[in-house]
């Protein structure tokens, strides 16, 4: 019997092969959770050669991974600022489990064109963060409380932040502000929750192995990265995913509203 035997997840950004996401949602599987594991449904064309070179097929291979954990899986592409793709995961959720217990709010933009200085940060681009990882965050959560809430029974929410937002830093402006956004939604999001036994919190953390991280390689800035972390390394998407997964247990119910590093000590302050 798993911890989380009985539960139903949805995980939102979580068709990378190397990702937060996917981490998340084969590390609840692995608890006993079924799993609804959504994506943008990305062109294949445009996958990143590791992937190419395996077959890797987005939240299908992710569901495969699921599956091979002996739980159930439900693919979907959602885009999470369209609410009508959002009303669908819920209802395709309701439909296929019968119940909605925890959300991970993983979907965030690629990191690419929002890495500059003001002056050149492009307003569209800025509001693409913004909608993304805020407001998808804000529209997820409020149409999946709605079954949590009813269901009577507690919840959890687990929102992905990042050290960007502890620690603001140049040419990050849109990235910085859409995660200290995210930590002020969860402590608002807790306190409101919390009398419904619906545990929120958030997880920040710093360098991980993952796709977003590509674009700067694995050469000197990447070692740069490790070297600035007391233990001398950057993470991974399994540390991260591991840890979201034991938010969502009952061992972790006294955890509530916080912002919690991740990151190898680079950042301790709260």
């Amino acid at each position: 019997m798993g911890e989380l035997d009985g539960k139903v997840a949805i995980v939102t950004g979580a068709g990378r092969l190397r990702g937060i996401g996917r981490a998340s949602a084969v590390a609840l599987a692995k608890l006993g959770a079924d799993v609804v594991v959504t994506g943008t449904g990305r062109d294949p064309a445009t996958f990143p050669e590791d992937e190419k070179a395996i077959g890797w097929r987005d939240i299908d291979s992710v569901s495969d991974q699921i599956r091979a954990e002996g739980r159930r899986a439900l693919p979907l592409i959602v885009d999470v600022i369209n609410r009508s793709d959002i009303q669908r995961m819920v209802d395709s959720t309701i439909k296929e489990f019968g119940r909605i217990d925890i959300l991970i709010n993983n979907a965030a933009f690629a990191r690419s064109v929002d890495r500059v200085p003001i002056v050149d940060l492009d307003e569209d681009v800025f509001q693409r963060v913004m909608d993304i990882k805020v407001t998808g965050t804000f529209l997820c959560t409020k149409a999946v409380i709605k079954h949590m809430i009813g269901q009577g029974n507690g919840g959890k929410i687990v929102n992905i932040s990042s050290s960007a937002g502890k620690r603001g830093s140049a040419n990050t402006l849109a990235y910085n502000g859409a995660n200290f956004a995210i930590i002020g939604m969860t402590q608002s999001m807790a306190r409101e929750l919390g009398p419904h036994k619906i545990n929120v919190n958030a997880v920040c953390p710093g360098a991980v192995d993952t796709h977003r991280m590509d674009i700067l390689g694995r050469g000197d800035a990447w070692q740069r990265m490790a070297e600035t972390t007391p233990i001398g390394r950057n993470g991974s998407d399994e540390e991260v995913g591991d840890f979201v997964a034991y938010l969502c247990t009952n061992a972790a119910s006294w955890i509530h509203g916080q912002a919690i590093n991740q990151n190898g000590g680079t950042i301790m302050e709260h």
